[in-house]
């Protein structure tokens, strides 16, 4: 089975931290991209197509991991929307594919709903569908039972054709592209084409009742570290590792190679501490926190579900709900918080 990742966006929703392609922002030392990847490969599904832009940064970064999967790289000169990203890579399809986001990374645990749903059903398309109670922020179906009639961007309030929005997992045929090829060509022609699919051929949708991270804002990126720390953090202290005697470490911590833990400091997990970071005095990190490589926190901070990138050095003051690109630096004092007055 083949899987064609979108990964050629702009992310323009994500900035400030669009400088680089969302998927390679990093949980617990590795991009994004790497644990869509894997859940795909979990799902049995190792023929992959990455369709990026010309900086290619995608498959550069992808270069430091052997992932034993066939993945083959498309590039997509300009942002010019889903359907001619897949349109890039026509050469490379197979009769039936997948078509995902780059940052869909808990799509291996929805293939087998959607194969059953395919193979009951016996179309070519099947579409991934959740339920919602803010339709007004996703693309809605249009359902007669399980069949997708149509899809609505973003219904204004009591417009909405249902509350079942679309996951973007899209199992599709190779001749979706002739339906791609008779709309005009514009941004959200992949989602005309679809649509015209609907009206001439059947459409089915499997809806699943799991959680489905999305990632197109920056504060979506909390709810995909929360994910991903609870499907992947394993309690660890690397030997290299210095703690001091008092330090006080309770539930899955994860602690890298030649890490600094100064005295008195508490971590609660789950949290994951990468290598050569520095954790001062007095300092507490608390749960669904994750620290990259070469981070410093300095003496009498407090720490809570907060991303940091590499080579972030922060000291004294609150880090909740924050998300740190590579290289700050934060001056002593500092407050972030999440709580509106």
């Amino acid at each position: 089975m083949q899987a064609i990742i979108l990964a050629a966006g702009e992310g323009s929703r994500f900035w400030p931290l669009n400088q680089e392609n969302k998927s390679l922002i990093k949980i617990m030392g590795k991009p994004l991209v790497w644990y869509t990847l894997n859940s795909l490969k979990e799902a049995g599904i190792g023929d992959i197509v990455i369709i990026q832009g010309p900086r290619k940064d995608i498959e550069e970064n992808l270069k430091n991991y052997n992932l034993g999967m066939n993945i083959r790289y498309v590039v997509q000169l300009e942002p010019k929307g889903m359907g001619n990203a897949l349109l890039q890579a026509k050469d490379y399809l197979d009769e039936q594919f997948f078509v995902l986001d780059v940052t869909r990374i808990d799509c291996g645990e929805h293939i087998e709903l959607i194969m059953e749903k395919q193979k009951t059903t016996g179309v070519k398309v099947v579409l991934l569908g959740a339920k919602t109670n803010n339709p007004q922020l996703y693309g809605i179906l249009d359902l007669e039972e399980d069949r997708a009639k149509g899809i609505i961007e973003k219904p204004g309030k009591g417009k909405e054709p249902s509350d079942t929005k679309v996951v973007g997992i899209y199992f599709l045929p190779k001749e979706f592209l002739d339906y791609y090829q008779r709309v005009p060509e514009k941004m959200y022609a992949f989602e005309d084409a679809l649509s015209l699919y609907m009206k001439e051929k059947e459409v089915k949708v499997a809806i699943t009742d799991k959680e489905t991270p999305s990632l197109k804002y920056p504060w979506d990126l909390f709810r995909v570290a929360r994910f991903l720390l609870d499907k992947y953090l394993k309690s660890e202290i690397d030997q290299s590792a210095k703690i001091a005697k008092n330090v006080t470490i309770e539930g899955n911590v994860f602690i890298g190679k030649n890490t600094k833990i100064f005295e008195n400091a508490v971590i609660k997990g789950p949290c994951y501490i990468g290598d050569n970071c520095v954790v001062g005095n007095n300092t507490l990190i608390r749960e669904y926190s994750s620290l990259e490589n070469s981070v410093l926190i300095g003496a009498f901070a407090e720490i809570t579900r907060t991303v940091f990138q590499e080579d972030v050095h922060v000291h004294s003051g609150y880090f909740g709900d924050s998300i740190f690109g590579k290289g700050c630096r934060i001056g002593a004092g500092t407050v972030t918080a999440n709580v509106r007055i």
